[in-house]
Formats: C-alpha cells, sequence, structure tokens
C-alpha cells in the first residue's frame, strides 16, 4: 500500500514512518525541515531496503504547499492511506496570547490537513473497491480536541476544529468506503515536549501512538476505528 505521513521526520510521524515501512509499506513523507527530513529517509532506507520511500519538503502550513504536496504524492499514485500528522504547538492563553498566534494555529494544525486532503481524496473517491476498501484517512488530533487546559488558548481551538473536520470527513465518506480516523493523543515525547526528563516513563513514547494507528488500519473492510484515546497511565499533566 501507498502511506502518506506528513511531519514524518521526528516524533509521531516518524514512528508511524517506522512500523508502516517496517510492514512492507511505500511511504510518501513531507516536513517543513529538509535536513531532518532527509536523515529519516536515510535511516529508514537502510532499515527497509525492499520499501520504496519518496520524501520531499513542504510548509503545509501554506496552502499552496499543501496542495503542491498532494499533487506531488499522487504523480506516484492514488494514497491508500493519508496520515494527517502535521503539527505546531505554541502555548498561550485566549486572553493574552500574541497577535496571529491563533492564525499560525489553524494553518498548520488545521488548514494543512483540510488541503492535502481536499487535494488527494478526489483520486480514492473515484477508484473502485478492493478488499481492504478504497482508503482510509487518519487525522492526528490530541487530547486538547477533546477538552479546554490553561495555557492551551489557540492549539486547543486549532485541534477542537481538526476535530471536527475529522467528524464531518467520516460522515461524508461512509457512501465510498473510505474510513476516517480520529487519534487523541495524550502527552508524547515529542518536539513538543523538549528536553523533558522521561525517565521515570510518566509519558507516552511516539511508538505507542503508530502501534495503535497501524492497528487501526488492519481492520476488514467492513470495520473502522473512527476514535482512538491514548493517555500516559497515570493520567494527563
Amino acid at each position: 500500500m501507498n502511506v502518506i505521513i506528513t511531519g514524518a521526520s521526528k516524533g509521531i510521524g516518524k514512528a508511524l514512518a517506522e512500523i508502516f515501512a517496517a510492514n512492507g509499506h511505500d511511504l510518501f513523507l513531507c516536513s517543513r525541515g529538509e535536513l531532518a527530513l532527509y536523515k529519516t529517509v536515510e535511516e529508514l532506507m537502510t532499515r527497509f531496503p525492499a520499501v520504496t520511500i519518496k520524501a520531499k519538503p513542504f510548509d503545509l502550513s501554506k496552502k499552496e504547499e499543501a496542495i503542491a504536496f498532494g499533487k506531488w504524492c499522487l504523480s506516484f499514485g492514488i494514497p491508500d492511506i493519508l496520515i494527517n500528522n502535521a503539527g505546531l504547538f505554541e502555548p498561550g492563553s485566549v486572553h493574552n496570547e500574541a497577535d496571529g498566534l491563533l492564525e499560525n494555529q489553524l494553518a498548520t494544525n488545521l488548514y494543512s490537513a483540510y488541503h492535502v486532503t481536499r487535494t488527494v481524496l478526489p483520486g480514492m473517491m473515484e477508484r473502485p473497491m478492493t478488499n481492504s476498501g478504497k482508503g482510509h484517512i487518519i487525522n492526528m488530533c490530541s487530547i486538547a480536541s477533546l477538552n479546554a487546559y490553561a495555557n492551551g488558548g489557540a492549539y486547543s481551538i486549532s485541534k477542537f476544529a481538526l476535530h471536527g473536520f475529522s467528524k464531518n470527513l467520516r460522515e461524508e465518506m461512509k457512501p465510498y468506503g473510505i474510513k476516517v480516523t480520529s487519534i487523541f493523543p495524550g502527552a508524547v515525547m515529542s518536539a513538543s515536549w523538549g528536553d523533558y526528563d522521561n525517565s521515570d516513563k510518566r509519558i507516552m513514547e511516539a511508538d505507542d501512538i503508530a502501534k495503535m494507528v497501524f492497528a487501526a488500519s488492519q481492520l476488514s473492510v467492513q470495520a473502522c476505528v473512527e476514535d482512538i484515546v491514548i493517555r500516559p497511565q497515570l493520567g494527563d499533566l
């Protein structure tokens, strides 16, 4: 299968690329950071030489680049799975966060998924039904899509919006045999947590999320996991 993963150079995106490559799927990857992206590709190609891996840097917060990335992926074929993982956490509170923060968070966390999905979706909708269905769109939401929290401001607003996008898309795609899944991770060791000391295993590993996403992608054509909520064992921080 052809699997598109955005925000694939590190964290959850890289863990997703690893698990799908390990299971023989061809990958189409992007991130904003060119150096980190190509380093990830080099590592993956060394570990999984039988898998085709294509990658190109794009800034998906920009509409024209999100559309260009979708078209670039389509030049290799219609994807079987699209994982909208690209995202950014910027802390702040609604009443005093910097001007422009909401626009930036929406562009990165919502519009990127919206425009990439709209670019690749027509091909998925038009192709014939197979034993594995016609496609699967997986959106990386957040616990912040479900519950507001202090210092979450624009980030939480953008993730609530991504959840709404995902729910609406799920209803639209039912007649077309295309699955839509929303993932709601709690705290995960990723760039958002910087130099956090996780020696006591307080928060989750990126691989935990990747395993759940991969499992959701392996079900029969008549089964769709709509929502996956996954939190640290001791709960949210």
